[in-house]
């Protein structure tokens, strides 16, 4: 039977995942709900489903909804994600939430709790790693034809242009807030490089805006250098800006991981994945030996693809696809953790920032708790 889904918050991204629901026989959307009357009249006339002010009316009048999905936005894009989250999650009902899980990292710790307290599910909308590129890197890892990790590079933002014509946000949401684009953003880059290598221990970072920012008067840091050191002792890079200047190679995204065995690299996030086979010699590669030019060609796997829209009806049927199946919550795939996890490494960076390049710690997460049932046989 299909899980009944409530969506709360109908501007743009909500629109998205209710397509998203209309196309999934594992979910039913059901209600809409939005503080703003037309917004939600509109959707639940386009949708064919019932509309409500708040979230309270929405579970009073449907107590049947097994899934409550947050795309609300709000300052930094996440200050409106706590509160309908929480009223969900106390009423006992699954939930998914855009990212970032709040722009506050006090509340996306306390939603994390009540999702254990209660018993089920929470999940984030990190999509960008629900792709058949990132499917196939995963493959190469499990098959070993990575190795031990050595490094991550990873670049994952917006392309540039035309700054001579550049004028500040005026939205009260986005204005004077200098870390929007971290807090906005970087758990999408986080959270794949986490996908793919474990566990942040130690977070630096430098942080900058061009010259046409200063001079439109944003205070908004666009530019994030940060080094990042795994739990397994691989070390990474991220380059992340917001339009700052144009990116090379995978236009606007591209994650790196090299291994002792080879090397992957995936291109603007659905399209493709190289692969790269370490040198078939004995030891480690030395100076004197190096041919320029003789490297093998990669394998290159297209999806056949450019859509990056594609990533969140995959996102989202994984997230149906595991309360379907019954997965134990802490192990679902972009869980409510996960997600916690890379706000905790972006308030990191803001912390290495504000002083001046530290090495900074991130803080720690909250211990998995795995269902003993799966640990019987």
């Amino acid at each position: 039977m299909a899980l009944k889904v409530g969506l709360v918050g109908m501007k743009g991204i909500g629109a998205t995942h209710a397509a998203a629901y209309k196309e999934d026989s594992l979910g039913e959307l059901v209600a809409v709900c939005d503080a703003v009357t037309d917004r939600a009249t509109g959707a639940a006339e386009k949708y064919g489903v019932r509309h409500y002010p708040s979230v309270r009316a929405m579970l009073e009048s449907e107590p049947d909804i097994d899934i409550v999905d947050v795309t609300t936005g709000g300052i930094e894009n996440g200050s409106w994600h706590c509160e309908p989250a929480m009223e969900a999650l106390e009423a006992g009902k699954h939930v998914l939430v855009e990212k970032p899980l709040s722009s506050d990292v006090l509340e996306a710790r306390a939603m994390v709790a009540k999702a254990r307290e209660k018993n089920v599910y929470l999940g984030c909308n990190l999509n960008h790693y629900f792709t058949p590129p990132a499917e196939r890197a995963e493959q190469y890892m499990k098959d070993g034809k990575i190795g031990e990790l050595v490094y991550c590079l990873t670049k994952m933002g917006f392309q540039g242009g035309a700054p001579e014509s550049y004028k500040a946000p005026g939205s009260f949401k986005i204005k004077d807030w200098p870390y929007f684009h971290l807090k906005a953003f970087l758990s999408h880059p986080l959270s794949v490089m986490r996908h793919f290598c474990g566990d942040v221990m130690q977070v630096q970072a430098f942080l900058n805006r061009p010259g046409f920012r200063r001079a439109a008067g944003d205070t908004m840091l666009t530019t994030a250098s940060v080094h990042l050191r795994f739990a397994n002792d691989t070390v990474g890079y991220l380059l992340s800006q917001r339009g700052d200047a144009s990116y090379g190679l995978g236009g606007w995204w591209s994650v790196e991981v090299g291994g002792t065995h080879g090397t992957f690299c995936i291109e603007n996030c659905i399209e493709k994945v190289s692969f790269w086979k370490a040198p078939d010699k004995r030891g480690p590669g030395l100076p004197g030996q190096y041919e320029p030019g003789a490297s093998e060609a990669p394998e290159v796997t297209s999806s056949g693809t450019v859509d990056f829209g594609q990533t969140f009806a995959r996102r989202i049927h994984a997230f149906l696809e595991d309360i379907t199946n019954k997965v134990p919550p802490d192990q679902i795939r972009a869980s409510g953790r996960d997600a916690l996890a890379a706000l905790e490494y972006t308030y990191a960076i803001i912390e290495s920032y504000e002083q001046g390049g530290a090495l900074v710690r991130p803080h720690p997460l909250p211990p998995l708790r795995t269902d003993p049932s799966v640990l019987l046989d």
